[in-house]
């Protein structure tokens, strides 16, 4: 629950701290006192868009702290897991602005985004305005609706594996289909790209051997010169070699005088020596193998070329046509044996459509079971909202196949009648203003029984009743306040009787500079709140007595 709202420099609000108790909270005050204001600040912890407007004037930039207790089983545990955010005790939200628009969120003093600040927040409080019905309204949003009163979380994550795991095999079935259509079409093309390919059969570096190759044919006669010249000094007349072997018989002999004392250098100059002859040798044997036949080179060119013509044809590199050659073969095997395959994979979309219509047909069972379950509480709210010859149903339809979703295949629609023999309807055809507030107070009061918030807000919902119906609703928001934190902004005398914390929000006007104040009222203060609220400004002593008698009512019967 929220359990207390620091606000500083908000529109009129300059400095306000305000504690909340559990139970349900009245907030009342003069139209334009300021009741909004409080609203958007609350906004902003939940993730609304910020406005620089929201500052202050004169002020630098705004902020919005929120202390939160939250329960061991709230979901916004596993969430702050997930994001490493750390959770010890009490939950605390910071949201700043500048004037200039720019703003940082902080989650326990840890900076988290704006999208963040929106997942964390569902879990803690949910905002009920006076146009809430808009959604109520829309039959989309019924299923959603019915779903989370329900809570079968269970099937509703089964359903939408199944459906995605069904999908995707579908999908990747007809994109095979396809392929293997457009194959058939380029049957007699590949066949002929594959015999191509593998007579051809390039090899992985081929190009770049070829291009060697053909450089040394072409300077052949000048690498047959360079070789000879390299030959002649080594081994002519007066050649290195015959020089070395000289130098070796001399140490030789040096050797033999003392006793071996140069082995060491005459072991050098004989490696030398070897190493010399072994390269006269390759000279020679490099200078056969060098080439002078035109033939050769015309050869390379041809296969060059051969090369190059195929690779731009499949629009490849020569160096990947080894890889092209696969990607050809495997297509026409493929081609050849891709109705075995095709087979196979059909079969798996028909087990996975079967698992998907299992689960779906699970989850229809499970929202038939929970329709009649929020039909009958929704029923039982009827009477005391002076509805008691309206009915509420809900009705279950099955989409078309082409229609089913994650969600399963149920379209689900709230239908009322508002009189006696009149038909069912759908919600937004059927039901006034009025009975539509009423309807969405029943709807809501089950809803906030199986919600995850632990603060429920309600904005003026009861606008546009009074007497006995205000009263049945303030009863309603009570009972609710003993499940739930409930917070209500409310011009009802009736509804702000039941409160058991009552806030006047008030606005000043000191040396031209105008701010809102919140106060905390006492018992004598909520009896003249509530007068006030009865007889407008000036309260007189029957508006005092009539608040007395509302606000010592006894208000206890059960609700639930």
């Amino acid at each position: 629950m929220l359990k207390t709202l620091s606000i500083r420099n908000v529109v009129l609000i300059d400095s306000l701290d305000i504690d909340f108790k559990e139970g349900l909270t009245v907030l009342s005050g003069e139209t334009g006192a300021g009741k909004s204001i409080l609203l958007d600040s609350l906004g902003l912890l939940l993730g609304n868009r910020s406005e620089a407007s929201l500052v202050r004037s004169g002020t630098d930039k705004l902020s919005v702290t929120g202390v939160f207790e939250v329960q061991p089983n709230n979901k916004i545990y596993e969430i702050a897991k997930d994001y490493d955010l750390e959770i010890d005790g009490d939950i605390i939200i910071k949201r700043t602005i500048t004037a200039e628009g720019k703003g940082k969120i902080l989650f326990n003093d840890q900076i988290i985004t704006l999208k963040l600040l929106r997942e964390l927040s569902q879990n803690l409080i949910e905002i009920h305005g006076q146009h809430d019905n808009q959604g109520l309204l829309n039959p989309a949003t019924h299923c959603d609706i019915l779903d989370i009163y329900g809570k079968y979380e269970t099937e509703l994550q089964t359903t939408k594996e199944d459906f995605i795991n069904y999908k995707e095999a579908s999908k990747k079935l007809k994109e095979k289909e396809a392929q293997l259509n457009k194959a058939k079409e380029d049957e007699d093309n590949l066949k002929h790209w594959v015999q191509e390919l593998e007579k051809l059969a390039p090899k992985k570096g081929e190009e770049e051997i070829l291009r060697n190759r053909r450089s040394e044919l072409m300077n052949a006669e000048k690498i047959i010169e360079k070789l000879n010249a390299a030959y002649s000094y080594l081994n002519g007349g007066n050649s290195v070699l015959d020089q070395i072997s000289k130098a070796q018989n001399a140490i030789s002999r040096a050797n033999e005088i003392v006793n071996g004392k140069y082995a060491d250098i005459e072991q050098n100059i004989e490696t030398a020596l070897y190493s010399l002859n072994d390269a006269v040798e390759r000279i020679e044997a490099s200078s056969a193998d060098i080439s002078l036949n035109q033939s050769e080179i015309d050869d390379i060119e041809t296969r060059l070329f051969a090369l190059r013509s195929v690779a731009k044809k499949h629009q490849t590199e020569i160096e990947l046509l080894p890889e092209k050659l696969d990607e050809l073969s495997e297509a026409l095997h493929s081609l050849q044996s891709g109705e075995d395959n095709l087979n196979e994979m059909r079969e798996e979309v028909k087990k996975l459509k079967e698992k998907y219509i299992s689960s779906a047909q699970k989850l229809s069972i499970k929202r038939q079971e929970t329709a009649q379950k929020l039909d009958k509480n929704i029923m039982k709210e009827l009477p005391p909202l002076k509805m008691e010859k309206a009915v509420f149903k809900t009705v279950i339809t099955p989409k078309e196949e082409t229609q089913w979703s994650e969600k399963g295949w149920d379209t689900v629609c709230f239908e009322v009648s508002t009189n006696p023999n009149t038909p069912m309807g759908a919600l937004n055809k059927i039901a006034s203003g009025g009975e539509l507030s009423r309807f969405m107070l029943a709807l809501k009061v089950n809803l906030a029984q199986n919600s995850s918030q632990e603060t429920l807000i309600f904005d003026e919902i009861d606008t546009g009743i009074g007497g006995a119906t205000a009263e049945a609703v303030g009863e309603r928001l009570a009972r609710l306040g003993e499940k739930v934190q409930v917070m209500v902004v409310t011009h009802s005398p009736q509804v702000a009787a039941f409160s058991n914390e009552h806030f006047k929000v008030e606005k000043h006007t000191i040396d031209n500079q105008t701010t809102t104040s919140l106060k905390k009222l006492d018992s004598s203060g909520k009896i003249e709140e509530i007068a006030r609220m009865l007889a407008g400004e000036k309260i007189t002593r029957e508006a005092r007595a009539a608040a007395e008698v509302l606000v010592n009512k006894d208000n206890n019967p059960s609700l639930f």
